[in-house]
């Protein structure tokens, strides 16, 4: 039997953007559960970076091991092209979005087709177009499993337990760093959901997008840096996260939480000694609740910001702006 072939975006060895490389390789077919999805579009994501430098970000004991060419993504939108066997829930010609195998595999995201697990899967929502579909699923289901609803019961690497999101109500406080990033505007947008009193922190020059989505207040850390306003909050969530999260304990009132997004070290005796639950998780598939968050989307109760789209070719050039960074939004590639 011949070997049909489609266009994919690999990596041969860690590096820059510039080891991207735009090649023809064998499409993949759907094995028993899974769904073939001709892909019209692929949203960028740390972890893209990340993978594509070998993941040096992380201590080498956290590092998995890479097998070479790779092809790099696991955010798309697309159209069902054929379903393997047993799978009920869709069709050929269904429009579906997801965040495909993450974290457990490589979903092979860059590339014009991708056989992802039915159950990492969901219906794209008609009010929008693939491009903002496949920015959605990575981002929006951090904010929501850090924010709405865990889902899964995989304990972290870096923490002794589970994570547990805050209660959200009107009153609730909640402090969003990174707001204008990917998982940071959508974070800002769920929990103006849930009535809570939201504070964004970005640079100036997002003010006016991310009062658009609905914060109450926007700081600008490039005048006063949150842990020398003098602001308390319930929740504190860091999207940036890192070395230097640690700071925002400063911000979280006595019984308040803080979620870095990316795990930092953070003092355990002050956060103890000021009550403050520090905990953290890391997302993971799943096409159920990316089917709730489906219904804010189509109702525009939550909205996706694109920062930029490039085609599959110029992923290069995708990453290249990531680099640069101050993201409004998320970064997609499309597909023709």
């Amino acid at each position: 039997m011949t070997e049909l072939m489609m266009h994919a975006v690999q990596v041969h060895t860690p590096g820059g953007p510039e080891v991207l490389r735009y090649e023809q390789v064998t499409r993949p077919e759907p094995q028993a559960g899974e769904v073939l999805v001709r892909v019209h579009a692929i949203g960028l994501n740390p972890p893209d970076w990340y993978m594509r430098d070998g993941m040096t970000i992380l201590p080498p004991e956290w590092r998995p091991v890479l097998a070479y060419p790779l092809i790099l993504g696991s955010d798309i939108s697309g159209v069902v092209e054929a379903v393997g066997p047993d799978v009920t829930d869709f069709v050929p010609g269904d429009e579906v979005f997801g965040l495909i195998r993450f974290p457990d595999a490589p979903a092979n995201a860059y590339a014009e087709y991708v056989a992802a697990p039915a159950t990492d899967l969901a219906h794209k929502p008609a009010s929008i177009d693939h491009v903002h579909a496949a920015a959605a699923p990575m981002a929006g289901l951090t904010a929501w499993q850090f924010l709405i609803e865990l889902g899964h019961d995989t304990v972290p690497p870096f923490q002794a337990e589970l994570h547990r999101p805050v209660p959200l109500h009107e009153g609730t406080r909640v402090l969003v760093n990174g707001a204008a990033g990917g998982v940071g505007h959508i974070a800002v947008q769920l929990a103006k959901w849930k009535g809570a009193h939201v504070v964004a922190v970005a640079s100036g020059a997002h003010r006016q997008f991310l009062e658009e989505l609905g914060a109450d207040e926007v700081l600008d850390y490039t005048v006063t840096p949150p842990e020398g306003s003098g602001a308390e909050f319930d929740l504190v969530l860091d999207s940036v996260g890192g070395p230097d999260t640690g700071r925002f304990l400063a911000n979280v009132t006595r019984g308040g939480a803080l979620f870095p997004v990316f795990f930092g070290p953070v003092d355990p005796e002050r956060a103890a000694a000021e009550e403050v639950s520090v905990s953290s998780t890391q997302v993971r598939a799943s096409g159920a609740q990316l089917a709730e968050l489906a219904e804010l989307l189509e109702t525009g109760v939550v909205r996706v910001a694109i920062d930029s789209t490039y085609t599959l070719a110029d992923a290069r050039l995708a990453h290249e702006r990531a680099a640069a960074g101050h993201l409004e939004g998320k970064i997609v590639l499309t597909v023709a």
